[in-house]
């Protein structure tokens, strides 16, 4: 009788032991937690759907764009600036808009721009941005940016 009771508490403490080691489904990140978990870098650039990275200047394309929560950040030039006199660092605001579908930024990200894009991704690896700029005639800009 002692070993049928050992074999069931032996089972028993195994089976509480597997439950309490069960891994939990994480809970997913909000979008201000992806947004600045670490700095963006410049991944792709399309216009009106045609890829237009390589007439990106090196200058525009090392730049690091950084978020912190509490809506400000800051655009570091990176290694190459387009002209020397400017600042290493910008600082900007931010804000999500829209039910957190727009960003919305003190400063635009595309020259020629708005300071709202619309959020195509936002994940753990891609920022993805979009909006519509006129250069003579309306045209669509995404932008993709990296960790």
């Amino acid at each position: 009788m002692n070993k049928l009771i050992t074999a069931i508490a032996t089972g028993f403490i195994f089976i509480l032991f597997i439950a309490c080691n069960k891994d939990e489904d994480p809970v997913p990140k909000t979008k201000t937690e992806l947004l600045t978990q670490s700095s963006w870098r410049f991944g792709a650039a399309t216009l009106n759907g045609s890829d237009v990275s390589s007439q990106l200047q090196a200058c525009q394309k090392d730049n690091i764009m950084t978020f912190a929560a509490a809506g400000t950040g800051t655009i570091d030039e990176g290694p190459t600036k387009c002209n020397s006199g400017d600042p290493q660092t910008n600082p900007f605001t931010w804000s999500f808009q829209s039910n957190e579908t727009v960003l919305q930024m003190s400063a635009p990200i595309f020259s020629g721009g708005s300071n709202s894009s619309a959020i195509v991704t936002l994940n753990e690896s891609q920022l993805v941005l979009s909006q519509t700029i006129t250069i003579g005639t309306p045209q669509t800009v995404v932008v993709t940016f990296v960790h």
